[in-house]
């Protein structure tokens, strides 16, 4: 049985790992993320290969599906979805309550409101804790997969996508914004399955 110490240092392992690659990608700038890309690469593109370039879509429609389903159990385990959901309703009710002694010039109910948000300031920071230290460890997934993605997007840049009613289209071109085609493609993927396993694991707010 792994003993509480051992638990402790992996967890704060993975928590120092997930954040140096989410700090990295931001700060070390394109060599890092070239760097993490060519890594994953060792594993991702013999799998590429078999699958064929010219499905790369599909590659990315897994990728965004694992992401999805990863993150989701990472959060189901890792959040106090209770505590979410009731500071959530307490707050749409203080918010209410606030607003009718604002508009009602009610000082007695206004001073009586002001004691009780520090008791909701302190809830919103559990909750904003929680959701944070999950985002550590979604990140020692989705930011390798991601980058690899990223690598072989800009060294392939004649990869093309069939679209749903704007046909062809090649996967680095922008589909709006500064979001090309195949991160729209991804987000898409992953939005969708997403949904799905929150639904079925029933979690998320209120």
């Amino acid at each position: 049985m792994v003993s509480e110490t051992l638990k402790n240092q992996i967890d704060r392992f993975l928590l120092a790992l997930g954040f140096s690659l989410m700090i990295g990608i931001m700060v070390l700038g394109q060599g890092f993320r070239e760097a993490v890309g060519e890594v994953v690469g060792i594993l991702m593109n013999p799998i590429l290969a078999l699958v064929g370039q010219e499905n790369f879509f599909l590659i990315l429609l897994v990728m965004a599906s694992i992401t999805a389903i990863y993150s989701s159990l990472i959060q189901k385990y890792t959040i106090d979805w209770d505590l979410m959901r009731n500071t959530q309703e307490r707050m749409k009710v203080f918010q209410k309550e606030f607003r009718e002694a604002q508009l009602s010039q009610n000082t007695y109910m206004l001073k009586k409101l002001e004691e009780q948000r520090q008791a909701m300031m302190e809830d919103q920071m559990k909750m904003s804790k929680q959701q944070f230290k999950p985002m550590a460890y979604i990140s020692i997934i989705s930011v390798p997969l991601f980058m690899w993605a990223y690598y072989y997007i800009s060294g392939h840049g004649n990869a093309t996508m069939v679209f749903p009613f704007w046909g062809e289209q090649l996967l680095t071109t922008h589909a709006f914004w500064y979001f090309q085609n195949w991160l729209y493609w991804y987000f898409i993927c992953s939005l969708g399955v997403s949904q799905f396993i929150r639904k079925a694991l029933d979690i998320g707010g209120v």
